[in-house]
Order: C-alpha cells, then structure tokens, then sequence
C-alpha cells in the first residue's frame, strides 16, 4: 500500500503565526516523498485563529481543519488529530514553527522500518531556563518511562496511524507518545531536526507546566502502564 501522510496542527491563538504556518506547510506538501494532507485542530482560540484558519482552508484543497467549543490543550487537539486521521500515517508539528515542515522527509525516510519516529532538536534555540526545565523533565520521564527518547517535547513526529488510533489520550500525554508506542509492542526511533526561535506568537507553556506537569504526567502513565491492554487480532483460517 502507497503510504500518505496527515500533518496535525494543533493551533491555539496563533494569528500571528498563522500565513507563514500554512505557507510552509504548503510548500512541504509540494516536497513530501509521500502524498500529504494538513488537518489544523483550532483548540479554542479567542483571537482571530479561527477566521484565518478558515481563510486558508477555502483557498487550498490539501488543507482542512476542526475548531473546538473551547480551550481544551494540547493532549486533546493532538488526540483530535488522531481521531479524524484516515492516511496511514499521521504527523504532528507545533504551529509556532520552531520546527521546519521540511524535516519530516528525514522521519519519512526512516518510518518504514518503526512505528513512530520522532525528531530530536539540534542547537535549540529556546532561553536557558527553558532548556534546563525541558533537560530535567526529559530526564525524570526517561527514569519513569526507560524509552531512552532525548526529546519527546520536539513537536515533530510521525507515527503509523493504527498505532496512533490506539494510543488512550490524556492531558499531557503528548509527552510520552513514544512510550505509549511501546506499550503496543511497537518500534521507536529518533532523528535529529532543526530548531528555531519563536518570531511571533507566545510560548504556552512557562517553566512550571514544562517541569512539574510533566513529573505528576509521569505517575498518570505508570498507571496507565499498569492498567493498558494491548491484543492482537489472528487471522481466521
């Protein structure tokens, strides 16, 4: 089967950002090694996302989007994305561009062969308070998790969509797609992307939510670890 790819944004009050997301992510479509689609998730935003996000819809049959009610987070838009995904893959790309669209021909290269491959990113240019919270989370959840992922912040991932549809979603479980991979029995993988400062916008996360969210997450998904259940179906003979 021809592989195709779903690209999920979650947006939350983006307008800034917003023309330059989708141009770059139209010129990716152009460039993707395999057939791509944009699905943008509008989390609930209370700036002018919602009418811009419509603007570039109309005019471009490879994007679509979904709005929620109401501010829900990012777990849930991510989820979201994943429900209404029909390719067999999905992707996953923060809208704040500090990530390039165009790395995710480097994890297209390498998905063939895992299930999710997530990227690492190299010479990050985020404050160093910033860097350290999100050293120290990466650490602890490696201890809780042992997936020996360097990065699972990076919002730049494609996982085989089967195994995405699978994954049980809750708030802050964004961080962990990788070892919920792996509660399935599947293949993870790590390639290093670029980064880039943020030019527009405002940061969603501060240094309490990168630090402490992600250890109280930690405990959430050592329950879930307890609890998952993972089945296969065999094939009638």
């Amino acid at each position: 089967m021809k592989e195709s790819l779903t690209i999920v944004v979650p947006i939350y009050n983006e307008e800034q950002n917003i023309e330059r997301l989708c141009k770059e992510l139209n010129s990716f479509v152009k460039k993707s090694i395999v057939e791509t689609q944009i699905l943008l998730i509008n989390d609930g935003s209370n700036d002018n996302s919602e009418k811009l996000i419509h603007s570039q819809c109309h005019s471009n049959d490879k994007f679509s989007y979904l709005s929620f009610k109401k501010n829900t987070g990012l777990s849930a838009a991510i989820k979201a994305g994943f429900d209404y995904t029909n390719t067999s893959l999905v992707g996953y790309i923060d809208a704040d561009l500090q990530t390039d669209p165009e790395d995710f021909n480097l994890l297209l290269n390498k998905i063939d062969k895992y299930d999710l491959v997530t990227g690492v990113r190299t010479k990050r240019k985020d404050s160093l308070i910033k860097n350290i919270s999100s050293f120290i989370a990466n650490s602890i959840r490696r201890i809780f998790t042992n997936d020996n992922m360097d990065d699972t912040g990076c919002p730049l991932k494609i996982i085989k969509t089967s195994y995405a549809k699978k994954i049980p979603m809750f708030k802050g479980i964004h961080r962990f797609l990788p070892a919920m991979i792996l509660l399935q029995g599947g293949k993870i993988h790590q390639v290093p992307v670029r980064h880039y400062p943020r030019i527009a916008g405002k940061a969603k996360f501060g240094f309490f939510n990168r630090l402490f969210g992600p250890l109280m997450d930690c405990f959430a998904y050592l329950w879930m670890k307890k609890k998952y259940i993972n089945y296969q179906i065999k094939k009638n003979e």
